[in-house]
């Protein structure tokens, strides 16, 4: 397969871990993504599907689904969720990576800049990509129990803005937005943009990037999984639990 896919890499690496300390095996998983050859290669036993905006997932067939490099793109993010809950069996496990809201920031910030600078606007040139808080949210709403989100950050360096680009190309990572400029933007928009992430974003004479894996982890709900206590529903006072004194506030 064509294309430098060390961060899906690193995405991989890291379900890799994450599923060692889950305390459960796994017999028939799942994973969806718009690059199955790859992943399917990396886990040969699991059913792997495109990230089409209705996933080739039975209802109750899974103990494990993963949702790998892709839900960034998606028309449709809480809908490709719903749908794998709906895969799990109960109790089953859910784990989507995917690239989140500081990605890329230097290269936008910077082609942001120097498309100002040089024609007195703005285009959209590198996708929009979801803040973290805002992200986990995107797991209650499809109904998942026991839902965590939290990201892993790489910083990586590159020669050139070109060397970039074109690891971006190799990846997959172009610019999906309808509403982009359909023309390449002029030579001197790129090396405006160099002069600047030079200037700002370099460690020696390396640019650096930031890319931001966002994890979103949940369970299918099953009656065996433990549930938060009603509200004073507590047998001990925090005070008590923390062996300190308590004092009452004054009113007003």
């Amino acid at each position: 397969m064509s294309g430098d896919f060390f961060l899906h890499e690193e995405a991989r690496f890291e379900i890799e871990d994450r599923l060692e300390m889950v305390t459960k095996s796994f017999s028939s998983p799942a994973i969806v993504t718009g690059f199955p050859a790859l992943w399917q290669e990396w886990f040969p036993e699991a059913k792997v599907v495109s990230d089409e905006d209705f996933l080739a997932l039975e209802e109750n067939a899974h103990d494990l689904v993963i949702h790998a490099m892709s839900l960034h793109w998606a028309n449709d993010p809480v809908g490709q969720l719903i749908q794998c809950n709906r895969a799990l069996k109960p109790d089953g496990l859910m784990i989507a990576v995917f690239f989140g809201d500081q990605s890329l920031n230097e290269l936008r910030a910077c082609l942001g800049q120097a498309e100002t600078m040089i024609s007195g606007g703005l285009s959209p040139r590198v996708l929009p990509m979801g803040e973290l808080r805002d992200l986990g949210a995107l797991l209650q709403r499809a109904s998942f129990a026991l839902p965590v989100a939290d990201k892993s950050v790489r910083m990586v360096t590159y020669p050139s803005l070109k060397r970039l680009a074109s690891d971006l190309r190799a990846m997959g990572e172009g610019n999906a937005l309808s509403a982009r400029h359909k023309r390449a933007g002029k030579k001197a928009l790129f090396d405006q943009a160099e002069k600047l992430y030079r200037t700002h974003f370099s460690d020696g004479d390396r640019l650096t990037a930031t890319f931001d894996l966002v994890f979103l982890t949940g369970w299918a709900p099953d009656a065996s999984q433990p549930k938060p206590l009603m509200p004073g529903s507590a047998k001990m006072r925090l005070s008590e639990a923390l062996k300190t004194e308590e004092f009452k506030l004054p009113d007003g």
